[in-house]
């Protein structure tokens, strides 16, 4: 059985409750598509609601709210099924898509989870991951050196960023390293990880958690998230088929310089008074830029310019100023 298919009978039933669309399927028609017994079918309808599955029990038979969010392979368009990778629940799926990456999971697949027992954040920080948000490790195996891959991370976060705006006309911004922001709060943090294979990547893991339907507690700071902004339910398939269907046409042929040109349009950090904090040492100043290799380059207060590879970007209040440097 391939890793992403579904032989399981309760995921035949959840199958073809997918397929009505909100319409009721009796247990009857459910047990003859599965082949079981009507009270086998209810068991398995037990436990798919114990998932957290939206599944209504009817005198008729059974009925699957919101089917528009759900994540699973045969959800999505056919040219995504074979790299679509669903779990109810898994520690990271940072762990899982290494795990899948190492099992022969295609270039461009996608890991995804309804839930994270250790969603883990930049340092090994806890990263909370309440139903309803979009978990996910994209998988990605391309030919290059390891030195260049730092541009994937760049081109998912801009990808991601103008989906979600060009889907619900908000206004979603990058932030240096790895963040998306909304309205100034916390909306999606990213986090890569690599395998290499002599002077070659075997493969990029780009974990992405987005706050979708799910609302940020009052432990994650200036957090927030899709729903809470819109005011309503959004489909997280939705977004994220878009966003893969953007981002496979950023990254077939990657141009570092158009990446990085498309990334500085779309952050907010460029022109942010910031305090950047790396291992030994706490920056502050301006930031002017953020160059091709993906450094941000800040201003002193004395007038140094600084460019500092890594490091965690705090924005402060910002300050009239010099243009930012592109």
């Amino acid at each position: 059985m391939k890793v992403n298919q579904y032989e399981d009978k309760k995921y035949q039933i959840l199958e073809q409750l997918f397929h009505a669309q909100g319409e009721t399927v009796s247990g009857v028609q459910l047990s003859d598509t599965a082949g079981i017994s009507r009270v086998a079918v209810w068991k398995h309808i037990k436990a798919l609601k114990a998932s957290g599955l939206p599944i209504e029990a009817h005198p008729k038979g059974y009925t699957l709210n919101r089917p528009e969010d759900l994540l699973y392979p045969f959800c999505f368009k056919e040219t995504w099924r074979p790299r679509i990778f669903y779990f109810p629940q898994v520690t990271t799926t940072m762990d899982t898509a290494k795990q899948l990456a190492r099992d022969g999971a295609p270039h461009l697949s996608c890991c995804i989870a309804g839930h994270q027992t250790h969603g883990r954040g930049r340092l090994n920080r806890q990263w909370i991951s309440d139903q309803g948000g979009l978990w996910f490790t994209l998988i990605l195996k391309p030919e290059l050196p390891p030195p260049f891959a730092y541009i994937y991370n760049f081109a998912a976060a801009t990808s991601l960023s103008r989906t979600i705006n060009g889907l619900f006309d908000l206004n979603t911004r990058v932030k240096w390293p790895n963040d998306l922001l909304l309205n100034d709060k916390k909306v999606c943090g990213l986090l890569s990880e690599m395998e290499t294979q002599a002077d070659m990547v075997k493969y990029i893991g780009i974990g992405m958690g987005l706050n979708v339907n799910n609302m940020p507690n009052q432990k994650e700071l200036k957090a927030t998230s899709i729903k809470a902004q819109l005011g309503h339910f959004v489909s997280r398939r939705q977004i994220l088929e878009a966003f893969l269907e953007d981002l496979s046409k950023i990254i077939r042929q990657p141009d570092i310089p158009d990446i990085m040109t498309h990334w500085r349009k779309q952050t907010s950090t460029i022109g942010s008074q910031v305090q950047v904090e790396t291992l030994d040492h706490t920056h502050q100043g301006r930031a002017i830029g953020v160059d091709d290799s993906g450094s941000l380059i800040i201003e002193t207060d004395d007038g140094k310019t600084k460019t500092i590879l890594y490091g965690d970007c705090f924005h402060k209040r910002k300050k009239r100023g010099k243009e930012p440097t592109q």
